[in-house]
Order: structure tokens, then C-alpha cells, then sequence
């Protein structure tokens, strides 16, 4: 795709924000994204190239935006193989296996979730300027089920919404050591990085972290172990690994917040995303995605049914 240039008068009735203006004027693409191409020098206001993403425009003035080419990153397509649960227009709901990280970091530049997109998708119109996939929302590497990616920049924003306004459902399985306090309940408490291992997060005391809120039921009752399902109504990082730990009982297998002396045969923790619940661009109504549990999960479980 080419650079494009908009021009268009403001015809406001008032004063306002330029970056608001250009979000308004360009819904799909995100305000912050707006205002990094008003940083970087690509939209000039009655001709003059303004750079402060405040800066007031007044009625009549003439706005002119220069949106560059989308570019190639050096992510480079990779031929993994992945699940598609769902291949709409915008968006793809993948069911990710355990040991699969979503998005490239230190330490995992290539073999991620994203690489595998890449190379499933060749044709891929890009996030935030870049040819790269938008990850809507993360699992943990050892976390298998349903994750949505999308294709543009559109539907990223679009479902990003439904995200941060709490309308997605969330439904996670996972089998914890013990019982928790009740079997069904709800948890409070807010989540912050762990000052002491900067690589883990942590609850921590009201005013000290992000809010974070977990609703869990009972599924199934073990001698010393508990099937639950849990649906997360905030979306911090290790929020569900956190909450079922502080409430004692860790899910089983987690060898960060988990119990150090490993209860069952387990190489992952027991966390898999079963079920999603939320609407795709273009659409009125909101689809439904499941997952079943993987062999090796559901493997385990049965071990327990007959013990």
C-alpha cells in the first residue's frame, strides 16, 4: 500500500483537539496512532507541519494528513502449523497449543504465535503502520485455547473496544491443588509487578496495583484436587494463575505461583481458554468459540475420575 494524503477543511462549530479531530476523522485507526503520525511530523495544519498532537484547530482550517505506506518488520512468516477454530474477513480465532509464546521477546525472536500468522497470512494489511498481526488480547506460553488475532487495524481497535468496555466473555478451565474457600465465589485483588522478581506479577494491598476481578464456579470435586472454571472480568498479566493461588489453591502444575512439590504428571500448568464470547466486526450479534480441553489435559482428568 502507497502513502496516502487526506485533505479536508474542520467545520466544527467550536474549537477542538487535533488529535481528536483526525480520530473522529479516521475511525479506523487508533488515537494513539493518530498522534504518533502528528509527532512524527505527517499532517500539517493551513500548510504548516504541526507536531503537538493538542494543538487547538478552529473552524476552517485546513487539515492535511500524510499516511505512510504500511512497512515490512523483521518478523519474519514462519511455517508453524495452527489451529483455526475461525477465519472471518478481519479477524482469525486460533486455538493455541501450550509452549507456543504469542508474541515475539527477548529470548523468542522467532517460533512465536505471531511468526506463524505471518506465515499463514502472507497478504496481511497490518497493525499500527507495520505488516504484523494485532494480538487482541495474550495467553500465557504454558496456557492453551482460544485466542483472536487481528488482520487489520480496524477490527484490532474494533475488539479492543469490547475488551476494555468488559464485554467479552472469557471462560477458562483450570484444575487447582485443594478446594477453594467456597465452591463458587468471586475475587478481588488488585495486580502489580512483583518488586522482588520483576519478571512475575503479584497481588498486592488496595491502591498498590491495576484492579483486577475473577469470578470462579466448581466444576468437579477430586480428594485433593478441584475442576474450576473461571471467568476473568479484567484482563491483567497471570490474573487467574494469581487469584486461584491467593485464595488458596494454585492451579496444578504452575511452577511460578503454584505449590513447589508437583501433585500430578504434569508438564504445563492446567489453565486452557475453553470458551470466548464476543462480536466481529460488521456483525450485530456475538459468536460463540470453544475449545475442548487437550488430550493431555483431559488425560489427566480422567486419571483422577478413576482414582
Amino acid at each position: 500500500m502507497s502513502e496516502q494524503i487526506v485533505r479536508f477543511e474542520y467545520q466544527g462549530e467550536s474549537s477542538e483537539r487535533l488529535d481528536k479531530i483526525l480520530a473522529a476523522r479516521f475511525p479506523e485507526y487508533s488515537r494513539s496512532r493518530m498522534q504518533g503520525l502528528i509527532r512524527d511530523g505527517f499532517v500539517q495544519v493551513n500548510q504548516t507541519v504541526v507536531a503537538k498532537t493538542g494543538f487547538t484547530v478552529e473552524s476552517g482550517m485546513t487539515i492535511e494528513v500524510h499516511l505512510p505506506a504500511v512497512q515490512p518488520v523483521e518478523l519474519q512468516p514462519e511455517p508453524i502449523p495452527l489451529k483455526v477454530i475461525f477465519d472471518h474477513p478481519e479477524v482469525l480465532v486460533i486455538d493455541k497449543p501450550a509452549g507456543l509464546v504469542v508474541h515475539p521477546a527477548a529470548g523468542h525472536e522467532s517460533g512465536t504465535l505471531v511468526n506463524a500468522v505471518m506465515g499463514l497470512m502472507p497478504d496481511l494489511e497490518g497493525i499500527g503502520g507495520e505488516l504484523r498481526p494485532g494480538i487482541v488480547h495474550r495467553l500465557d506460553k504454558d496456557t492453551s485455547g482460544l485466542i483472536l488475532i487481528a488482520k487489520n487495524e480496524r477490527a484490532h481497535r474494533f475488539l479492543q473496544d469490547q475488551f476494555r468496555l468488559r464485554q467479552v466473555k472469557k471462560v477458562y478451565l483450570a484444575l487447582v491443588d485443594g478446594k477453594p474457600p467456597t465452591p463458587n465465589g468471586r475475587i478481588e485483588a488488585p495486580i502489580a509487578r512483583d518488586p522482588a522478581h520483576r519478571k512475575q506479577m503479584a497481588v498486592v494491598p488496595a491502591g498498590k496495583g491495576r484492579e483486577a476481578v475473577t469470578e470462579y464456579f466448581t466444576r468437579e470435586s477430586f480428594p485433593e484436587h478441584t475442576l474450576i472454571e473461571a471467568h476473568p472480568l479484567t484482563g491483567r498479566t497471570h490474573q487467574i494463575r494469581l487469584h486461584l493461588a491467593f485464595i488458596g489453591c494454585p492451579i496444578a502444575g504452575d511452577s511460578v505461583y503454584g505449590r513447589r512439590k508437583v501433585s500430578l504428571p504434569l508438564r504445563r500448568h492446567f489453565l486452557h481458554a475453553a470458551r470466548l464470547i464476543i462480536r466481529l466486526p460488521g456483525e450485530k450479534q456475538p459468536r460463540t468459540f470453544e475449545s475442548p480441553l487437550p488430550p493431555e489435559l483431559e488425560q489427566i482428568l480422567q486419571q483422577l475420575r478413576k482414582s
